[in-house]
């Protein structure tokens, strides 16, 4: 098996599942155990990480009120249907903690602990990071076949697609780097 771990999966449109419709989804840990990825172009309505952070105790109020807006207002995203209720990290290198990071590639880690959500507020770090609560999972072998099933194209890692994309423009940037468009999408697959 070629493990996904570190690309892309954009969603087919005759996958059927609706939760999937449209998403793009940077997968984190793919092998004999199955895989593991996360949503990262469905936003969670009317939730920003000011939200988040006050929820959790992790500022005073008036702290978290005079934050600049780029921080505040930062998009928490729907990351899959997995314990919806967790939120997980996906950031550069520049952050890392051992026993709580995961690095997925040289690019790209997973941090899943409030620490790195006090020092995306209040420390400036890491870098580049996108916040989402749950994750996509799937059994040995499902993922596999949902490919196989034409449920997903694969994409290579793309750091822009990542972290300088806009979510809305997320779905067709992945289409484009494989050189294909909504319009010439088709759901049937084609087997030799």
């Amino acid at each position: 098996m070629i493990s996904l771990k570190g690309q892309f999966l954009v969603a087919m449109p005759g996958m059927g599942d609706e939760r999937f419709h449209e998403t793009v989804v940077y997968i984190v840990g793919h092998g004999d155990e199955g895989a593991m990825g996360l949503v990262i172009n469905q936003p969670v309505e009317d939730m920003r990480f000011a939200d988040i952070l006050e929820e959790l105790g992790l500022g005073e109020k008036d702290q978290i009120i005079r934050l600049p807006s780029t921080v505040r207002d930062r998009e928490v995203l729907r990351g899959g249907p997995v314990q919806r209720g967790r939120g997980f990290v996906l950031h550069s290198p520049d952050y890392f903690r051992e026993g709580n990071s995961y690095v997925v590639n040289d690019d790209i880690c997973l941090t899943a602990t409030l620490d790195i959500l006090k020092a995306m507020a209040f420390q400036n770090a890491p870098a580049n990071a996108v916040f989402a609560l749950g994750y996509c999972g799937w059994a040995p072998g499902q993922l596999e076949n949902e490919i196989a099933l034409n449920g997903w194209l694969t994409v290579p890692f793309s750091r822009n697609l990542l972290f300088g994309t806009p979510l809305h423009s997320r779905y067709d940037t992945a289409l484009g780097q494989l050189g294909i468009t909504r319009a010439s999408l088709s759901g049937d697959a084609g087997h030799a």
